[in-house]
C-alpha cells in the first residue's frame, strides 16, 4: 500500500494541503540565511496551549531558539505537523514562521506513534521545499519523531542535520525496567521503545552533530549510543529573564492574595503524564502535611482540555488525594497562562520537580529564576549542575519519606529558604538564560 494511502482521507487532505500552498508565496528570496526547524509533536503554535498533550517545555524552547536565531540575521521556518484545523502558516516574530504539513489525517497522533507517518509528512514537505525553491544552511530537528523526519530531510537534499534529542529511549527504558520490574511488556506498547532506540540509534549515527542539553545526556550519546565526542556539543535550555524573575515581598504579598494562596503552598506545574510523578509528590508530600499543618499542595497540572488518558490520570490523582484523606490540603488548579506563569512560580513558598525521569526539568529552572526555592528529582540531568543546599535540593520521588523530609527542611530551616531563593536565581541567571 502506498503510504499517502495509509490513513483514512489522508490523500483528500494532501490534495487540499497542495492546492492552497500551490497559490502561496514563501517568501524564498529574502537573502537571509534560512534555518529548517523541525518539531513534529504536539501542538507547537506561536502561543501553545502548553499543557496539552505532548506540549511543553520543548515547545517552547523550539520557539524561544527560533527567536534568537532570527534575531542573529536567520529567516527560521519552524516545521512542523499540521492535523485538526490548524492554519498552514503561522507567523511567530519577525523572520521566524511555523509552516504546518499534513500527515496521517487530521486526528491528533501521539508522539510515540507518529514516526508511522514520518514519510508521508517528509514528502509532503519536500514538495514544499522544492516548490517554492527554500535552501536551508542546517535543519535542526528535535526529539527522535522529529529527527527521523528531519534526516529524510537531510538525505534528500543534502542539506547539514543537527538532531537535539531533549530525551534518550535507553535512559528511559532503564528507568521504567528499574521503578517497574516485570512490566516491561505494558511500557512497550506504552512508548514504543524499541523502535524509538533502533531509531535513535541510526540518527546518532547520521546526523552531523548532536545537541545535548544535559551532562548526562552527553555522557549517554558517547557511552551508551557510542557517538564520537567530537560530534557532540551539551547546550542547556535557557528560559526568558525578561519574563522570570524574583520581586520583593511586598509585591509577592500582593501576587498571593490576587491568587488567594494562603499557608505553605507546595506547587507542582506540568503536563498531566505518569511520567511527571506527581503521584509520587502527593505521596511525599502526606508526610509533610503530617508534620507542618499549614502546608498545601497546589497541582497546576494538564492543559486547557484533557484528552481521555489525561482524564484517566487526573482522576487516578484525585482517587490517592481521598485515600490519603487530603482532599482539604491538595487542590487541583486550572490551566496556568502563559502570562500569568511567572506569578505563580513566585506566589508559590515551594516548587517541586517530582518527575520519575526528567532529561532537563525547565519548570524547575523557570522556578529558581523567579526566586522561588525548589526541589528537583534525582532522576534526570539537571541535579548535576546545582549545588544541593545552595541553589536547590534534590529527592528521589520514589522514596516516599525522601521527598517528604526534603520539603520540610524548606519550612524548617528559613535560612536554608532565604540562601536557596537568591543563590538559586542567581544560579538560573547565570547559566540557563
Amino acid at each position: 500500500m502506498n503510504h499517502l494511502e495509509s490513513t483514512h482521507g489522508s490523500r483528500e487532505v494532501v490534495s487540499a494541503f497542495r492546492n492552497t500552498w500551490a497559490e502561496d508565496n514563501l517568501r524564498p528570496d529574502s537573502g537571509r540565511p534560512r534555518i529548517a526547524m523541525v518539531s513534529t509533536h504536539g501542538y507547537v503554535a506561536a502561543h501553545p496551549p502548553l499543557g496539552a498533550a505532548d506540549t511543553g517545555g520543548q515547545v517552547v524552547y523550539v520557539l524561544e531558539l527560533s527567536k534568537k536565531l532570527a534575531q542573529l540575521g536567520n529567516e527560521v521556518d519552524i516545521w512542523t505537523r499540521r492535523f485538526a484545523d490548524q492554519p498552514e502558516l503561522e507567523p511567530v516574530a519577525e523572520q521566524v514562521r511555523i509552516i504546518r504539513v499534513p500527515c496521517g489525517g487530521k486526528r491528533f497522533i501521539p508522539k510515540e506513534y507518529l514516526s508511522h507517518f514520518l514519510l508521508e509528512w517528509s514528502e509532503n514537505a519536500l514538495w514544499l521545499i522544492n516548490g517554492h525553491r527554500l535552501r536551508y544552511e542546517f535543519i535542526n530537528s528535535h526529539y527522535w519523531d522529529a529527527g527521523v523526519a528531519g534526516q529524510h530531510l537531510n538525505e534528500t537534499l543534502n542539506v547539514p542535520h543537527v538532531h537535539t534529542p531533549h530525551s534518550l529511549g535507553i535512559s528511559k527504558k532503564r528507568q521504567m525496567e528499574n521503578d517497574y520490574p516485570g512490566d516491561g511488556a505494558l511500557f512497550e506498547k506504552q512508548y514504543n521503545l524499541t523502535e524509538r532506540i533502533r531509531r535513535e540509534r541510526r540518527l546518532c549515527t547520521a546526523a552531523e552533530l548532536l545537541v545535548a542539553t544535559t551532562p548526562q545526556q552527553l555522557d549517554l550519546l558517547t557511552r551508551s549510543y557510542e557517538v564520537p565526542a567530537e560530534n557532540c556539543r551539551m547546550i542547556p535550555p535557557g528560559y526568558d529573564d525578561n519574563r522570570l524573575f524574583p520581586v520583593g515581598d511586598g509585591s509577592r504579598h500582593a501576587i498571593r492574595q490576587r491568587f488567594g494562596f494562603s499557608g505553605k503552598v507546595v506547587m507542582a506545574i506540568g503536563r498531566l503524564a505518569r511520567n511527571k510523578g506527581y503521584d509520587l509528590l502527593i505521596q511525599g508530600f502526606s508526610l509533610l502535611s503530617s508534620r507542618e499543618p499549614e502546608a498545601v499542595l497546589y497541582l497546576a497540572v494538564g492543559g486547557s482540555s484533557l484528552t481521555k488518558p489525561e482524564q484517566v490520570i487526573l482522576s487516578e490523582l484525585r482517587e490517592l488525594v481521598a485515600r490519603l484523606d487530603l482532599q482539604e490540603k491538595v487542590l487541583f488548579g486550572n490551566f496556568i497562562p502563559d502570562d500569568q506563569l511567572a506569578d505563580y512560580y513566585r506566589a508559590a513558598d515551594l516548587f517541586v520537580l517530582s518527575s520519575r525521569y526528567e532529561p532537563f526539568g525547565m519548570t524547575a529552572i523557570e522556578a529558581m529564576a523567579s526566586g522561588t526555592p525548589t526541589v528537583v528529582t534525582v532522576h534526570g540531568g539537571l541535579h548535576r549542575a546545582l549545588t544541593f543546599g545552595r541553589h536547590a535540593l534534590v529527592a528521589d520521588p520514589l522514596d516516599k519519606e525522601d521527598p517528604g523530609v526534603t520539603m520540610m527542611k524548606v519550612f524548617r530551616h528559613p535560612g536554608l529558604r532565604l540562601r536557596m531563593a537568591r543563590m538559586g536565581a542567581h544560579k538560573a541567571r547565570s547559566l540557563f538564560t
